[in-house]
């Protein structure tokens, strides 16, 4: 896929396919095939079951003829990037020079485009892998103004789909995401302070906080990604692109 000879420099031809430059470098590790069942059902069972945690899922699996333990599947969800949707008690504490900040959109009434964005990230199941993908969603428009794909969950595809919605579409009163590492990376919150763009973030495992990026995840899975096993990156790419394309164009929200 990338060109290591090409005039094109690798930085650029990863803006071009949409990837974040660190799957340039990185080097997956192997998932087994047994994992990669399990997490591809795990995602299933999420979508349908959102508030569905570690030892609910498990007991599911179980019934299902999956010979797993908890700890296994608590594993597989960190991996994976999800957790049990609903509001309970926050009594993690935040890393070191990460601030957490409070969630601004209780109450507030969006009738106009670019007051909020919203940011997450999901879990994207292949044939024989996995990918993750980034959005930024306008609020008030249901529409995704930029995404990327990465091998791996880190910042650095965030922040790349941050700044090409910034690039394109001017920029937003307050901007809204979890609590992830991802957007709580300095390298992160430098972008949004730089603009002095607010920052709002859901509540510790509160699904309707972000409840507009909830359900654009559960339109592309099953409308797109669970019709099809892609083969690659690129085809996935490919395919999420299109679904993107007719979420913002054609489809009634």
């Amino acid at each position: 896929m990338m060109d290591r000879k090409a005039k094109l420099g690798l930085s650029r031809q990863a803006r071009v396919l949409g990837t974040s430059r660190s799957s340039i470098y990185y080097q997956p590790q192997p998932v087994g095939d047994a994992d990669l069942k399990l997490m591809h059902r795990i995602d299933q069972l999420h979508m349908e079951l959102p508030f569905a945690g570690s030892r609910m899922l498990q007991g599911l699996l179980v019934r299902e003829g999956f010979v797993v333990g908890r700890l296994h599947v608590a594993t597989l969800m960190k991996h994976m990037g999800i957790e049990a949707l609903y509001r309970k008690p926050n009594t993690s504490k935040p890393a070191p020079g990460h601030k957490i900040y409070p969630y601004l959109l209780r109450n507030l009434s969006i009738t106009r485009p670019n007051p909020v964005w919203a940011m997450d990230t999901t879990y994207i199941p292949m044939a024989r892998g996995f990918i993750y993908l980034a959005a930024v969603v306008d609020w008030a428009k249901r529409r995704v103004l930029a995404w990327r794909v990465s091998i791996t969950l880190d910042a650095s595809f965030c922040i790349e789909a941050l700044e090409e919605a910034l690039a394109k579409h001017s920029q937003p009163e307050i901007f809204n995401s979890d609590q992830g590492s991802q957007f709580t990376s300095t390298d992160f919150i430098k972008v949004l302070a730089a603009r002095q763009i607010k920052i709002s973030m859901d509540g510790k495992g509160a699904w309707h906080d972000n409840v507009f990026v909830e359900r654009l995840w559960r339109s592309i899975k099953y409308e797109e990604v669970y019709l099809r096993a892609y083969a690659s990156v690129s085809e996935a790419r490919t395919g999420i692109g299109r679904y993107i394309g007719f979420y913002n164009g054609r489809r009634p929200h």
